[in-house]
C-alpha cells in the first residue's frame, strides 16, 4: 500500500513533486538567513552543572570582569627608557578604545617600597613607575620580587610583561521582562562588538609591531578566533567535500547526468536543513560545525547506492522504460536505505545523553539531517531520472571492480587468516580501549601557528599559567582576639579603626590560608598562586621583614586605602561570608598533566595531609567545568555506546528476523569501532570532546555497509541457492557500491584536517580510518561468516 502510494503520489508526478521541492528549497533557503553560529564558553559546559553555579556566586562574591591580556616583550630591555615610553604609549593607546574600562600594566603597580617613608605615608600616596622622580631600577626590582606581581604582570627573568585590558560591561536591563528573541539579538549584538573591539585591538597592536613581540590573549579573544575557526571550518569542509564528492561522482560513473543528480540531492538537503536551523534557532558551535560535511557525505552514500543499483537494473532489463526501472529501484532500495538512516540515527541520537548543550544540538541536527536527506533521495532523485530519456543516463560498461574482486577471494580463501587477524585486531583494541583517557589540555586544541596558542603558551609559561582554579577554605564562627602587640601599627589606631572587622585575622585562619597556599605553590602542575597569604608577605617586607601580628593585620587592613583594598586584598578574603579564597593558574602546557589526576590529588591532600575537614574547602574554576565535562562525556559515551550497539541489533533483527544473521551483520562494524578506540589508546591520544564521538558515529555509518550487503546477498541468495555464486554476484554489485561509498566517506572525512581545531582533524583522521576498516571489514569477514554460518540455509 505504501509502495503504491509513494508511486501515484511521488513518481507519476515528477513535475509536480519538483515544484513542490523547489518551493521547499526557497522557503527553508529563506529562513538560512537567520543560521547562526556559536563559539562562547557556555556552549562547552554542563547543563545545570552545580559548579558552574557556585563558580557564579564566587565570582559574584570576589569581583570580577571580563578582560583580555596582551604580552609584550620589548626589543630592549623592559625598564630602558624607550621601553617604559613604549609600553606608556600602548597602555593609552589601548585606554583610548571606547570600549576598554581600564587597562593595567607594570607601570601601574604600587610601589611601596620606594621612599623610605613611613609606611602609613607610602600606602596613602604610593607611587607608580610612571610617576617622575621614582627610583626605576628599585621600583621594577621590587615588582619582580613582589609574590603577588612575579609571574603574574611580570615574567621571571625580568623579559616579558603582561598587560590586562578589563572591558566595559554590557548588560540587558530589565531582563525578566525581555522576550527570549530580545536577549538573542542582545547576545548577537554583543558578539558582532567583540569582534569589532577584538579588530581594532589587534590594529593598535600591528603598529608597534617594530617594538618587540606582543600577542593577544584571554577568553573574549578566543571566543571571537574561534567563531572565524567555524565559519572557516564550515565553507572549507563544505567546499572540499563538494569538490571531491564531484570529483568520485566523475571516477565512478563518467558522465555529467549523474554528477549533477547526486548533487542536487546534497544541495536541497544542505540548504533545507539550514533553513531548518535559522527558523528553530539552533547554533551551530565547534562541535557541530562539521555537520554540512557529514550532510553531504551521508546523502551522497544514499545518492551512490540508489544510482548504482538503477544503473545494474537498467543494464539487466534494457527492455522496460525509464519510469519502471526507477519504480523497481526505489521499491528494492527503500528498505535497506531507510534502515541505514534509522541506525545512523540511533548513533547520533546516543549524543542526548551527554548533558550539553552543543553535542546534544549536533545529535538533534544530524538526525533531523539524516531524515532531510532520505526524503530528498526519494523524491528529488526519482523525480530528476524521471525527466531524464533512457538514452542520456546509460553509462559505458565496467569491468568487475579489482579491488572487491579481490576482497570476494581473500574472503572465500582466507577465512582462517582473516579470523586469525581479527582475533589480533579485538586483542590489541582490549589493551588500547583500556589505556584510554579523557583530557582537556585547552592549549592543544589549537595549532602551534594560531595567535592562540603562541599567546597562551607565552601565558603559560611566563606569566603563571593559564587554567584558572580558585580554592575556598571556610572558616568556623570567628574567635575575637586582642593582643598587646606594640609597634607602628598601633600608632595608627583611633576611633574609627574600632570595629570588629580587624578582630577577623585570627591565627588559626592565617595559618590554614598560608598552609594551603605553601602547599598548592609546591606542586609541579600548578603556576601562580595568589591569595591573602601573599598579601602578608608583602606586609611582612615592608615591616623590616618581620612577621605582623593578628591583630597588626586588622590594623593594617582598616588602614589601607579602598583603591588598594580593593584590587589587593578584597579578591582574596571575605569576611562578611567568613571565608578566603586562593586564586591559582594551572601550566596547561606541562608534558604529562594530567588534570583529572590533579584535581583529585589536590582534594586528597587537603582532607588527609592539611587535615582540612570536606566542608572547610571547596574547588571552583574553569578547570573543574571542563574536566567536568570531559568526564561526563566519556561515562556517558560508555553507556551510551552499549545502547546504540543493543538499538542497531534489534534493528537487524527486525529488519533480516534472523538472529544469527544480526549478530553477523554487526559484529564486522563494532570490531572496526573499538579498533579505532584501541588505535587512540595505544597512540596515547586522549580523548576530548569530539574525538570520544567517534566509536558510536562509526557504528552508525559504519553498519549501513552490511545492511545493504546482506540485503542483497539475501536477494541474490533466493535466486541460485549458491554461497559462492551469491558472494561474487555481491562483490561485483552492491561490494562496489560500498567501495564507493566507503571511499567517499572515508576523504570526506579526511577534509577535516585542514581545520584549525585539533580535535576537529583527530575526529576526521580517526573517523575515516574507521569507516575503512569498516569497508574491508564488510567485504571480508562478513562474507566469511555468512559462508561458514550459512544464515540462510543449506
Amino acid at each position: 500500500m505504501l509502495s503504491h502510494f509513494y508511486e501515484n503520489a511521488v513518481l507519476k508526478n515528477p513535475k509536480s513533486i519538483f515544484i513542490l521541492l523547489l518551493i521547499t528549497l526557497l522557503s527553508f533557503g529563506y529562513f538560512s538567513k537567520d543560521f547562526r553560529l556559536d563559539a562562547s564558553s557556555d556552549t562547552l559546559l554542563i547543563e545545570g552543572d552545580p559548579d558552574l553555579e557556585y563558580l557564579k556566586e564566587i565570582t559574584q562574591r570576589y569581583g570580577s570582569k571580563e578582560f583580555l591580556v596582551l604580552t609584550y616583550t620589548p626589543n630592549e630591555g623592559m625598564i630602558s627608557e624607550s621601553s617604559i615610553n613604549n609600553l606608556l604609549s600602548l597602555k593609552y593607546k589601548i585606554q583610548s578604545l571606547d570600549w576598554v574600562h581600564s587597562v593595567i600594566t607594570l607601570l601601574d603597580i604600587p610601589l611601596l617600597n620606594n621612599s623610605e617613608a613611613p609606611l602609613q605615608e607610602r600606602l596613602e600616596s604610593f607611587k607608580t613607575l610612571k610617576d617622575k622622580n621614582v627610583d626605576t631600577e628599585r621600583g621594577f626590582k621590587e615588582i619582580l620580587d613582589s609574590p603577588v606581581f612575579r609571574n603574574f604582570v611580570i615574567s621571571e627573568d625580568g623579559k616579558t610583561s603582561g598587560i590586562i585590558v578589563y572591558i566595559k560591561k554590557d548588560e540587558l536591563k530589565d531582563v525578566k521582562n525581555k522576550t527570549e528573541k530580545e536577549i538573542e539579538l542582545f547576545k548577537e549584538t554583543l558578539k558582532k562588538k567583540n569582534h569589532e573591539n577584538i579588530n581594532q585591538i589587534r590594529e593598535v597592536i600591528k603598529s608597534y609591531k617594530d617594538i618587540g613581540r606582543v600577542y593577544l590573549g584571554g577568553i573574549p579573544m578566543i571566543a571571537d578566533d574561534m567563531m572565524s575557526f567555524i565559519k572557516s571550518d564550515i565553507i572549507v569542509f563544505g567546499l572540499g567535500v563538494l569538490l571531491f564528492i564531484i570529483v568520485t561522482l566523475w571516477f565512478i560513473f563518467k558522465k555529467v547526468i549523474w554528477i549533477i543528480v547526486p548533487i542536487s540531492s546534497c544541495f536541497f538537503s544542505v540548504v533545507i536543513m539550514v533553513g531548518l536551523l535559522g527558523l528553530l534557532g539552533w547554533k551551530v558551535t565547534v562541535i557541530s560545525s562539521n555537520f554540512i560535511a557529514l550532510m553531504l557525505i551521508l546523502t551522497m552514500a544514499m545518492n551512490i547506492h540508489m544510482s548504482t543499483r538503477f544503473l545494474q537494473l537498467r543494464s539487466d532489463f534494457p527492455s522496460l522504460d525509464n519510469f519502471e526501472i526507477i519504480s523497481m529501484t526505489t521499491k528494492k532500495m527503500f528498505w535497506p536505505i531507510i534502515y541505514t538512516v534509522l541506525t545512523t540515527v540511533c548513533a547520533f541520537l546516543s549524543l542526548i545523553f551527554s548533558g550539553i548543550k552543543p553535542i546534544i544540538d549536533f545529535g538533534w541536527m544530524m538526525t533531523l539531517g539524516l531524515i532531510t536527506s532520505f526524503v530528498i533521495t526519494f523524491s528529488l532523485l526519482p523525480t530528476l531520472l524521471g525527466f531524464m530519456s533512457s538514452n542520456n543516463i546509460k553509462i559505458k560498461e565496467e569491468n568487475d571492480s579489482k579491488i572487491t574482486y579481490f576482497f570476494g577471494k581473500i574472503a572465500t580463501n582466507n577465512k582462517n587468516s582473516i579470523f586469525i587477524i581479527t582475533t589480533l585486531v579485538i586483542i590489541l583494541s582490549v589493551i588500547g580501549i583500556s589505556r584510554l583517557e579523557v583530557e582537556n589540555s585547552f592549549i592543544n586544541y589549537f595549532n602551534k601557528n594560531t595567535e592562540i596558542y603562541k599567546g597562551m603558551k607565552l601565558i603559560d609559561e611566563n606569566l603563571g599559567g593559564t587554567t584558572p582554579l580558585e580554592v575556598i577554605l571556610k572558616f568556623s564562627d570567628n574567635v575575637e582576639v586582642k593582643t598587646d602587640e606594640d609597634d607602628e601599627f598601633e600608632d595608627w589606631e583611633d576611633s574609627e579603626s574600632q570595629d570588629d572587622e580587624k578582630y577577623w585575622f585570627t591565627k588559626d585562619k592565617i595559618d590554614k590560608i598560608q598552609a594551603v597556599h605553601n602547599y598548592l605553590d609546591s606542586l609541579p602542575a600548578v603556576g601562580k598562586v595568589l591569595s591573602f597569604s601573599s598579601i602578608i608577605e608583602v606586609a611582612t617586607q615592608l615591616n623590616n621583614n618581620k612577621p605582623l601580628g593578628t591583630l597588626e593585620m586588622g590594623v593594617l587592613y582598616s588602614k589601607i586605602p579602598e583603591s588598594i583594598k580593593k584590587d589587593i586584598i578584597n579578591p582574596y578574603i571575605s569576611i562578611k561570608d567568613n571565608e578566603a579564597r586562593i586564586s591559582l593558574r594551572i601550566i596547561d602546557s606541562q608534558d604529562g598533566l594530567r588534570r583529572n589526576d590533579l584535581i583529585n590529588q589536590i582534594n586528597y591532600d587537603l582532607e588527609n595531609k592539611l587535615k582540612l575537614n570536606k566542608e572547610e574547602f571547596k574547588l571552583a574554576g574553569v578547570l573543574i567545568l571542563f574536566n567536568n565535562l570531559l568526564q561526563s562525556l566519556f561515562k556517558s559515551q560508555i553507556l551510551t555506546l552499549g545502547l546504540v550497539m543493543i538499538g542497531i541489533f534489534v534493528m537487524f533483527i527486525i529488519l533480516f528476523r534472523n538472529i544469527k544473521l544480526s549478530l553477523i551483520g554487526v559484529v564486522p562494524n563494532f570490531i572496526a569501532a573499538f579498533f579505532i578506540l584501541g588505535i587512540i589508546g595505544l597512540l596515547g591520544i586522549p580523548l576530548d570532546m569530539m574525538t570520544i564521538t567517534i566509536a558510536a558515529i562509526t557504528i552508525g555509518i559504519a553498519v549501513d555497509n552490511s545492511i545493504h550487503y546482506i540485503y542483497r546477498f539475501k536477494e541474490e541468495f533466493s535466486k541460485n541457492k549458491n554461497y559462492n555464486e551469491t558472494l561474487k554476484t555481491c562483490h561485483s554489485t552492491v561490494g562496489v557500491a560500498i567501495l564507493n561509498t566507503s571511499i567517499t566517506i572515508v576523504f570526506g572525512f579526511s577534509i577535516l584536517v585542514f581545520s584549525k581545531f585539533i580535535p576537529t582533524i583527530y575526529f576526521g583522521i580517526f573517523t575515516g580510518i574507521a569507516m575503512l576498516l569498516a569497508m574491508i571489514s564488510v567485504l571480508t569477514l562478513l562474507p566469511s561468516l555468512i559462508l561458514i554460518s550459512k544464515p540462510f540455509g543449506k
